[in-house]
């Protein structure tokens, strides 16, 4: 029979196994993940109890995890290992153990609990309830509002005094801000979730909670029209519905820049930095991608990102990028974005386009028939954007021309539910895909750049070439530049290991996947 201390060894084996694969994505899964039990006899008979925080992250965890970390008990056991599985809200020791964040410079060091999640010692806080260092004090809640992307120097002379007269300790009345800039349309409730956004959804629901953020920063990537600034208001809404007195800060990365650069002009950079370091509760920062090549304003982002992180305070980003994509960004602000969650969204499938036109149509007070619905979204499938843009005009060409907008459809716009002619995949049509999903230019990936981006992009790309045309490499090495067929040999070689160990990897081709089978339809 086992002992307790050796099934102990072989069950961290095991979990280093599996982190080693993804590390920064292990710890963000498994800190809603705990070994259900002190002593490991269910181990013995061949049983592994474990709990999750919810559905999401037991689907999440058993699909792209589990069969790696059981493969693994397997060998080390010798033995059939089968998992039981079971739902709690609250954890008392989850495997990855939440970073503490650090309430200031002078409180000193936080530690993280130690991976080992069987005894007592060392055990992380009640996972919900704040998170800190018992010698430090409480960060108390900021008591002043923060104009949601209103600029520091639109702000009124009488405004401006009176912020600088008013103690810290007093609550601002709302009545000097204004939050128009935020879509009162861009609510959680109106926001369709499928298998292309739903980590970003349950991601950006969550960092709308109460207390500490659960994900820190969370990074949301995706193309023009997604969905990525409706998460970001809806983020937003929710905390303001919940907390009123709220200390919300949301801007694009133009504005902070343009913000910046007029703080430094007039000499006002000390209420610049307030704003975006003190008066905040949660930072939103739209469209990252713009702070690219801007370096004394990229600088200013990194300090006022860490001064936040600091102090636990949730940051959300968005960009049409991923971080390890975002060019003439300096490393140490692309490591952060990635020491998050970074959360994706992709072109929505067909049956999420109908219920997106639905719920618009429900919001605009349009009678949309199904057949129209389903019509729509066949044809329409680049963005949302486009897709609620299609409907607009039809609802007002229906309504102009005194049709139903069926009618409309079938007279005027007939177009719009011819189903195109289906394509041969061809190489030229695999790259394009590629480059649209990395948002790299064809010549980029036909050149010599070496950037890991690009170089990642090309790799991808000669790996679906081979899988889906079963091209010979040296026709695919003159396809790419008259590169050595050796080279494309190598580049499948590593996209196909990476496939199987990493989710992000994984990710990224069902994505390229999706985007050919619908430009194929």
């Amino acid at each position: 029979m086992l002992s307790t201390s050796s099934a102990q060894e072989y069950w961290l084996q095991a979990l280093e196994h599996t982190r080693s694969r993804s590390p920064a994505t292990f710890e963000q899964w498994f800190s809603s993940i705990q070994f259900d039990g002190i002593e490991f006899d269910g181990l013995e008979e061949g049983i592994l109890h474990l709990a999750a925080r919810d559905d999401f992250v037991l689907d999440w965890v058993k699909e792209h995890f589990l069969p790696t970390l059981l493969g693994r008990l397997r060998e080390l056991l010798s033995s059939q290992i089968e998992v039981q599985w079971r739902i709690a809200s609250s954890l008392d020791t989850p495997i990855c153990a939440p970073k503490i964040p650090r309430e200031s410079s002078s409180a000193g060091r936080t530690s993280r609990a130690p991976l080992d999640s069987f005894s007592g010692a060392g055990r992380p806080a009640q996972a919900g309830s704040p998170v800190r260092n018992v010698a430090q004090p409480s960060r108390a809640p900021a008591p002043r509002l923060v104009p949601p992307n209103r600029s520091v120097a639109s702000l009124s002379a009488d405004d401006t005094q009176s912020s600088s007269r008013r103690p810290s300790s007093v609550p601002s009345s709302r009545a000097h801000f204004s939050i128009g800039q935020l879509n009162g349309k861009y609510t959680f409730d109106n926001f369709i979730v499928g298998p292309s956004n739903e980590l970003a959804y349950a991601a950006a629901f969550a960092s709308a909670g109460e207390g500490p953020p659960r994900y820190n920063p969370l990074f949301i990537a995706g193309g023009t029209g997604l969905g990525k600034t409706h998460l970001m208001h809806a983020i937003a809404h929710k905390i303001l519905q919940e907390r009123p007195d709220a200390c919300i800060v949301y801007a694009s990365a133009e504005r902070f820049t343009n913000e910046f650069i007029e703080a430094l002009q007039n000499r006002k950079m000390e209420e610049f930095r307030a704003r975006y370091r003190k008066n905040c509760d949660v930072l939103l920062l739209d469209d990252i991608q713009f702070l690219a090549g801007r370096e004394q304003t990229q600088e200013e982002f990194f300090h006022t990102f860490n001064a936040l992180h600091d102090a636990g305070v949730p940051i959300i980003v968005s960009s049409d990028k991923y971080p390890q994509q975002l060019q003439r960004m300096p490393e140490r602000l692309v490591s952060r974005f990635t020491s998050g969650l970074v959360a994706d969204v992709q072109a929505p499938r067909l049956e999420t386009r109908v219920a997106i036109l639905k719920k618009k149509a429900q919001i605009e007070g349009i009678d949309l028939p199904d057949s129209v619905a389903v019509a729509l979204a066949e044809n329409v499938k680049s963005n949302v954007r486009e897709l609620e843009g299609a409907l607009i005009r039809l609802a007002a060409k229906a309504s102009l021309c005194g049709l139903s907008i069926e009618e409309t459809l079938l007279r005027g716009d007939i177009s719009l539910v011819a189903a195109p002619a289906k394509k041969v995949v061809c190489v030229s049509d695999i790259q394009k895909a590629v480059c649209n999903h990395f948002r790299v230019t064809n010549a980029e990936l036909l050149s010599k750049d070496r950037h890991k981006s690009i170089a990642f992009a090309r790799q991808v790309a000669m790996y679906l070439c081979r899988q889906r045309l079963r091209s010979s490499f040296p026709e695919l090495g003159r396809a790419f530049g008259n590169r050595d067929h050796s080279t494309v040999m190598s580049a499948v070689r590593k996209v196909q290991t990476l496939r199987g160990k990493d989710p992000q990897v994984e990710a990224h081709l069902d994505a390229i996947e999706c985007r050919l089978a619908s430009n194929n339809e």
